[in-house]
Order: structure tokens, then C-alpha cells, then sequence
């Protein structure tokens, strides 16, 4: 039997729950033969910022990014390690700027997706820019603010065009809210967004390669509380939709570990928010399904350097778009038509008949590794680094409850 090594890359910032989760997975995972009976093993090593030559080869098969969407000088690597070396990423670092939010909006509009109305205006204050004065002076027609938020209508959303993790959004009730928000807003460039008034059912899902977890989700909750452990809270037409289109954002874009929000509404899907360079994947976030997260990272990465799956960076929107534009097709169909494009670029079948041949012992492996002393060591300094002294024991008892119900869930499922 032949063997072959595989490195991992983690290219993190303050992360560390997670990536140690994820490394010592990989450790108790051992080596996953493929079809022609060679053993594939498995390293990880966390990325380091350094000067780097553009003809100098990456060492790393595979990288999950977690950095690059704020610190430029790891953008440019990828970059080069994308159009240079044929590296393997999960998220295009070609297609950061359409994580802005406006370019998402734009492109899921376009294939006729229920996004509420939104505008994007002008900047409070203007941006540092020398020819900004002039060009202002010549070309910024002047506008009434007031007139654009009837024209959407109240309750709104006034929230960043580039924003994340909420900040900066502001519930608008009113034209005294209106204007303070945007006086308040100075050089950020906002949008303005329709509300969703009186939804059903708040739901986030996180997509990681070829898989999908929707969860219930109440951003007016703690970050601890957000993710409610609730199962089937959709109806299986409406579950399917949401799924469908976190997949469509992402595989039109090419990303591949990324989050999506929507909000239901007597049985209508509008998504709100689905482009998150880094989404959450914190063991404090996600708690019960932070298993299934890591399961999920580490299938994707292990199926796509066992088979050499490439990595496709173009971006071949004109699928989509023929799609789109077609006037025989009902809503319906065309979400149909849109998840044969995902699955097509996710491999879907392929993917899951490689995880249930070469990774059918991984549930036991992550089961085990639940049990295990490491893994509690690892959730109660995550709460002391994450929680006041205080409140330590409260959500150690608290994380541990939920992370025994998950681990549970899985030998159940596991018979």
C-alpha cells in the first residue's frame, strides 16, 4: 500500500477553539485510503505572516482561511497561491469585495431571489480623498433623504454595505431614527432595507463544502443564546428553499465555508444577509452543533485533497443568469433549477458516497473525542477566555449540558 502526506493550512487571527478542535480531529481521524488503496494522512499546521516570494511553492494542499478578509498582506498570498500554485482554498479570495454585502445583494437579485427593497445612499461624511470636493461639487445630485425611506417604507434597516457580526445595524422606526442613524453613520457607506415585519421564523444556516445546518437563530438574544437547539422548525419545502439558497450564494461566488440569514414569513424565504468572509463557528456560538461544524470542515477538506478536486475560481455567472432570465420558468423551478448548479459544482453525490466509504468512521471518532478529558479542557478555557470570572462555572455547567445532548444525538444516530 502506498502512502501519501497532506498539510493542512489554518490561516487564523484570534480564533482558537475551533482550530484546536479541528486539529485534533484530524489527529484521531488517522489515514483514509481512497479507491486505488493509498493511505492518505494528514497534518496541520497553522499559517504564519511572513515575506514571501511569488515563485516560492506553498507547502500546504489545502487552506482554510479565516484572515484575509481584513489583513491584506495573507490576501495576497492566496492570490498568488490561487493563480500560481493551483492551492486549494474554501473561499475565493478573488470574491471578497462581493462580500461587501452590495455585490451579494446585487447578484441574488438578479436570479430573482425575495430580497427586501434596498437602497444604498451616499455617504454622511465624505471619504478622505483629495478630488472628492470637486467631483462632489460637479456630479452628487443632491437628495432627500426622507423621500428614499418612504419610498421603501417603514420599519427599515440602515446597515453597512461591507458590515458583519451586526455592527453598525440599526433598527429604523421613524424619520427621528432615520436621520439620527445616518448622522451617525459618517464615512461608513450604508443601506437601507426594508424590514421584514412580523416574521415567522429567524433562520441562519452554515454551509461548509457540500453540507448545510439550518439553526434557528435570534439575533436579539446574547451571542450564547442565539442558536436554539430546535429541530424541524421548517416545513421540508421551505427547508429545502432555505438550504438551496445558502448553496446558490456559495457556489456562485465560490465559497465554500459560509453562513446565510434568512427570515420566513408565511411561508416566503427572503435572505438578508449571506456573505460573511468568517462566519461563526465558535464553540460558545454554536455549542450543540458545533460537532457537525467540525465534522463537516474537516469531510471537505479531507474529500477534496483525497480526490484532487481543483479548485474553480472562474466564476461562470452566465449559468446562473440563462437561468434567470428565463420567462417559462415559475420561482419554483428555477430554485430547482439553481440547486442542480450548486450540487453540480459541490459534487454533492460524489461527496457523499466518498464520506460514507472512506469516512464512515468519523462519527465515532468525534463521538469519542466529546467524551474525552482533551475535549473538556478545551470548552472550559474557551468559557475563561470567553466569560467574565463570575459567570465560569455557570456556562461551563451550561456548554457542557449542551455538548452532552449533541454527543447523545450522535450515538444514537450512530445505533
Amino acid at each position: 500500500m502506498s502512502e501519501t502526506t497532506h498539510l493542512i493550512g489554518l490561516l487564523l487571527g484570534t480564533e482558537e477553539d475551533w482550530p484546536t478542535a479541528f486539529e485534533s480531529i484530524v489527529r484521531r481521524l488517522g489515514p483514509v485510503t481512497d479507491s486505488t488503496e493509498t493511505a492518505h494522512r494528514y497534518d496541520v499546521e497553522r499559517v504564519t505572516v511572513e515575506p514571501f516570494n511569488l515563485r516560492q511553492k506553498p507547502r500546504y494542499d489545502l487552506v482554510i482561511d479565516r484572515l484575509a478578509y481584513w489583513y491584506y498582506h495573507p490576501r495576497e498570498w492566496l492570490k498568488k497561491a490561487a493563480l500560481m500554485d493551483d492551492l486549494y482554498l474554501l473561499n475565493s479570495p478573488f470574491t471578497f469585495q462581493s462580500m461587501e454585502k452590495h455585490a451579494a445583494y446585487c447578484a441574488m437579485m438578479r436570479l430573482g431571489l425575495k430580497v427586501p427593497e434596498t437602497v444604498l445612499v451616499p455617504y454622511k461624511n465624505p471619504p478622505d480623498h483629495a478630488k472628492y470636493a470637486f467631483t462632489a461639487q460637479r456630479y452628487n445630485r443632491p437628495f432627500d433623504l426622507d423621500a428614499v425611506a418612504e419610498s421603501i417604507g417603514y420599519p427599515m434597516f440602515m446597515k453597512p454595505y461591507d458590515g458583519g457580526a451586526w455592527v453598525g445595524v440599526t433598527q429604523i422606526r421613524n424619520p427621528a431614527e432615520l436621520h439620527r442613524a445616518y448622522d451617525e453613520s459618517g464615512q461608513r457607506l450604508m443601506h437601507l432595507q426594508k424590514a421584514v415585519s412580523g416574521f415567522d421564523v429567524f433562520a441562519r444556516s452554515l454551509s461548509i463544502g457540500a453540507e448545510t445546518m439550518v439553526m434557528k437563530f435570534d439575533p436579539d438574544q446574547p451571542m450564547h443564546a442565539r442558536y436554539s437547539v430546535t429541530h424541524n422548525f421548517l416545513d421540508a419545502e421551505v427547508g429545502d428553499e432555505v438550504v438551496t439558497i445558502g448553496r446558490l450564494v456559495n457556489a456562485f461566488f465560490r465559497w465554500e465555508f459560509n453562513s446565510c440569514e434568512t427570515l420566513i414569513k408565511d411561508g416566503v424565504v427572503a435572505p438578508i444577509d449571506y456573505a460573511n468572509a468568517c462566519p461563526d463557528v465558535a464553540i460558545t456560538s454554536l455549542h450543540y452543533y458545533f460537532p457537525w461544524a467540525m465534522k463537516a470542515l474537516v469531510k471537505w477538506a479531507v474529500f477534496c485533497t483525497v480526490t484532487g478536486r481543483k479548485a474553480r475560481y472562474d466564476l461562470d455567472t452566465r449559468r446562473y443568469f440563462d437561468v434567470a432570465d428565463r420567462d417559462d420558468l415559475s420561482y419554483e423551478e428555477k430554485i430547482s433549477a439553481y440547486r442542480q448548479l450548486a450540487d453540480s459544482y459541490f459534487e454533492t453525490e460524489r461527496y457523499a458516497d466518498f464520506c460514507a466509504s472512506r469516512l464512515a468512521n468519523l462519527d465515532e471518532v468525534v463521538v469519542d473525542w466529546l467524551d474525552s478529558l482533551e475535549f473538556d479542557r478545551l470548552l472550559v478555557e474557551t468559557v475563561q477566555t470567553t466569560f467574565p470570572a463570575h459567570e465560569h462555572d455557570h456556562f461551563v455547567a451550561h456548554y457542557r449540558g449542551l455538548l452532552a445532548a449533541s454527543a447523545k444525538d450522535a450515538r444514537t444516530a450512530l445505533g
